[in-house]
């Protein structure tokens, strides 16, 4: 398990970008499972939408990618190296449940393929065992941009 602090040393996300709040397993180099506990107070919700407060699905897809970070960082031991991990792709994103504030969002991510500085992942984001979203992702490992 990784606890908030944890999170904080291997992702350069801050508030309010960051959407992980804590990982109850993780295996390095196959899978990890974190959980966003989704509140009222984050700030999509002023506008998305007002009377029916739903978080967006671009944040739902965001936030898988960031326990995969997790994971390649993990994994790949670079925990205090200074590399990101870049989006390159989203493939197949589906969208089936809302989900709303007071939830809290299971991360479930796997690796697909891993080589040297290209990763690719499957990810499903659960309310209750459910599967709110599902997603494949590419990203990259490399310095932070000069």
């Amino acid at each position: 398990m990784m606890d908030i602090q944890a999170v904080l040393a291997r992702l350069p996300h801050r508030f309010p970008m960051l959407l992980v709040d804590r990982v109850e397993e993780l295996v390095e180099g196959e899978s990890i499972a974190a959980i966003k506990a989704v509140t009222f107070n984050e700030p999509f919700f002023q506008g998305h939408f007002p009377g029916r407060p739903i978080m967006p699905g671009v944040l739902i897809v965001e936030a898988l990618a960031q326990a995969a970070g997790v994971l390649a960082v993990e994994t790949l031991g670079l925990t205090g190296s200074g590399k990101l991990v870049y989006f390159m792709a989203i493939e197949e994103a589906k969208f089936r449940k809302p989900v709303e504030p007071g939830c809290l969002l299971r991360l479930e991510v796997r690796f697909l393929q891993r080589r040297a500085t290209v990763c690719k992942f499957e990810g499903k984001a659960l309310l209750n065992g459910e599967v709110a979203a599902t997603a494949n992702f590419t990203a990259m490992i490399a310095d932070p941009p000069a």
